[in-house]
């Protein structure tokens, strides 16, 4: 960041105070300005100026509670974040309840730390969390379960957005075992790893450069070819490699694996739009409406969330009516079960383009037409011409 970050640092009892210390004082971008340890004035404390509260603890607490409800109250409009040393099962939801912008489990390296706190403040502020001026949408593929039919989501959906005459990349965020690239028949000459490993700057060239160019005319980004790769793809890489995606297209369509890591959170954290994809099953179901809470409580707004009922025809006892009692809502769409569905995966070609015919096709298409916004046009300079035209005309007249 340009600027110096000012920020307390409420402590509970239980926290390792010198922990804390050297990851938040290691670099310049953060500034102390006062520790506490259960201090009894927590109104003076409160009212320092600052731009972020940071409540450290260990184990879940009522003060911890209290700690998080007393900043907020101070100064709603400053963000307050909480560390936890221990586990976070017990806090999570307390300490969102109470107001907390995000919940980091230590331990973390002082970069992941600096980051988060960086992306919590602009979030709060309103700014962007990526560098450049991205303006093509990102929309993400999520689904707490695996097997739920996310890559099949993201490729039909990729394909038949460039059906519409639109540039879309694909990027497979499924760093272990991302299957992006089997699905749509390409052969990972390049991946996401090697354009890590070619470093820094992500322009359009060099982005291009490890593009795989599918047929139907979307290019994919494509996850790497063993699990031990998975570990140099970083959130901040993350970020500078989607605000260029998104100067270089119409949208980009982010593929990620089960639950929110890091990497999945700061692709949620830069997304304009997402789509939670579930299957008719109690365990589907169940972790479905988690996930659809927790981006709820991450304040990711409802109406940005399109809710993907895959193999939605199933007869297992559950209907459609139970699945909007189970989740709260009913789905937006219905992608019906189909045996086109896994011959065209096992072809490598996604069923909009190779069954365009077949019912799980058309719904991949209202799926698509979801997001298919006009693509801007350029004006002809027709209008400038005439007017320039125009001048010359009055000039000769006063003449």
């Amino acid at each position: 960041m340009a600027d110096i970050v000012k920020a307390i640092v409420a402590l509970g009892g239980d926290v390792n105070r010198y922990e804390i210390e050297s990851l938040l004082e290691e670099g310049k971008e953060f500034e102390i300005l006062d520790y506490s340890e259960g201090t009894e004035d927590w109104g003076r404390f409160l009212a320092q100026p600052s731009d972020i509260v940071i409540v450290a603890c260990g184990e879940y607490s009522d003060m911890t509670t209290e700690m998080v409800d007393r900043a907020v109250k101070q100064r709603p409009d400053r963000p307050v974040v909480v560390l936890a040393q221990g586990s976070p099962n017990g806090l999570l939801r307390q300490a969102f309840e109470a107001g907390a912008d995000d919940v980091l489990a230590l331990p973390q390296s002082p970069e992941n730390i600096r980051f988060a706190l960086e992306k919590v403040i602009a979030r709060r502020h309103g700014s962007a969390y990526v560098q450049g001026t991205p303006s093509a949408p990102l929309i993400c593929i999520l689904g707490p379960k695996g097997g739920t039919g996310k890559t099949l989501v993201a490729a039909n959906l990729a394909v038949a957005l460039a059906q519409r005459d639109r540039r879309v990349v694909l990027v497979d965020l499924d760093l272990q075992f991302g299957d992006v690239g089997l699905s749509l028949g390409l052969a990972p000459e390049k991946t996401i790893y090697d354009l890590a490993k070619a470093g820094q700057p992500y322009d359009h060239d060099k982005l291009e450069r490890h593009l795989m160019n599918h047929s139907s005319g979307v290019k994919v980004l494509v996850g790497p070819t063993r699990p031990d790769q998975a570990s140099a793809i970083s959130v901040d890489f993350l970020r500078e490699v989607y605000a260029s995606l998104r100067t270089m297209c119409d949208v980009v369509v982010v593929d990620t694996p089960p639950g929110f890591t890091p990497e999945v959170i700061a692709t949620i954290d830069v997304s304009t739009a997402s789509c939670m994809v579930g299957m008719l099953d109690a365990l589907s179901l169940k972790n479905t409406k988690l996930g659809i809470e927790t981006l709820d409580l991450m304040g990711y707004a409802p109406t940005k969330v399109s809710l993907i009922l895959n193999r939605a025809d199933s007869r297992v006892g559950i209907t459609h009516d139970d699945v909007a009692a189970i989740i709260g809502r009913q789905p937006d769409t219905l992608i019906p079960s189909d045996r086109e569905i896994p011959r065209s995966v096992n072809e490598g070609t996604p069923v909009v383009a190779s069954r365009e015919r077949s019912e799980a096709a058309k719904s991949f298409r209202d799926l698509a037409d979801l997001f298919a916004k006009p693509v801007a046009k350029p004006k002809p300079p027709a209008k400038a011409e005439k007017t320039e035209e125009r001048k010359t005309l009055m000039s000769r007249r006063r003449r």
